[in-house]
């Protein structure tokens, strides 16, 4: 493993019944397997969490919300059973805050690729700056949205998420994700993003528990097959990602 594969953590804070779990990587937020694998345990734990209410997710930084998949961990993956176990790391992570029972706010405060759209798509809201465009960068790499896809399509619909995973080097403004229903709310500064995040988390932590979490359940419905089926989508990634064309597509990449 290489350095880049072993740095990034996750962070959790329990606050006046809110989590604010952030993750990080040096890398521009990029998520290598085991970054992913505590995000999900994370968000899974503050679901059964009797203390939270609400759950805010972010990364840490004031630029890049989130790079994606961490391109060293990609480049060294020899075997589908790797490349799967890998690309079920994004899936894991969708499926826990999908089926978390908590309202989960995302907080995008800069740009957003592949996996990292997947990310600002699961959230039950999502606050942005003006500088969160996002771009879903796969086919660019030999592989295809195919983890994030179902998860960004929920949010954008099929045709704003073909739009990003056909055109895949082409960024998006945050205007546009806002237009598309990815962003619920944009704003010029970091800073009066969290004064709105706090005015909603205030208004969220007062609101009936129980509300809350059979309203999620109606937001998230028709997703139940999403286990088996990002399971499959992971796959099917794992299976491109080991192609001659991918692993030159990719070494390019790291080296820009």
């Amino acid at each position: 493993m290489t350095d880049a594969v072993q740095q990034g953590d996750v962070s959790l804070e329990i606050k006046d019944s809110v989590a604010h779990v952030e993750f990080f990587h040096p890398l521009s937020n990029s998520l290598p397997g085991r970054v992913l694998a505590k995000l999900a345990n994370t968000i899974t734990e503050c679901g059964e969490n009797d203390e939270v209410k609400v759950i805010v997710l972010r990364s840490a930084g004031e630029r890049a919300f989130c790079a994606g998949a961490s391109f060293d961990e990609l480049i060294s993956i020899n075997d589908l059973a790797t490349g799967k176990k890998f690309f079920s790391g994004f899936a894991n992570v969708i499926n826990a805050m999908r089926k978390c029972p908590k309202l989960i706010i995302g907080r995008v405060q800069g740009k957003a690729v592949g996996g990292g759209v997947g990310l600002a798509s699961s959230v039950d809201y999502c606050f942005a700056t003006r500088f969160a465009d996002v771009k879903l960068s796969e086919l660019a790499v030999g592989i295809g949205p195919f983890v994030v896809g179902p998860a960004v399509e929920r949010k954008l619909g099929l045709s704003g998420m073909s739009d990003l995973a056909i055109n895949a080097t082409q960024w998006r403004s945050a205007s546009w994700a806002q237009e598309r229903g990815l962003y619920n709310d944009i704003f010029e500064t970091a800073e009066e993003m969290d004064q709105a995040i706090d005015a909603l988390i205030q208004q969220l932590v007062a609101s009936n528990p129980e509300a809350m979490k059979l309203l999620k359940e109606v937001f998230w419905k028709g997703t139940e097959n999403w286990d088996e089926l990002l399971a499959e989508r992971a796959a099917l990634s794992g299976k491109l990602v080991l192609s001659d064309f991918s692993k030159q597509a990719i070494g390019k990449f790291k080296k820009k």
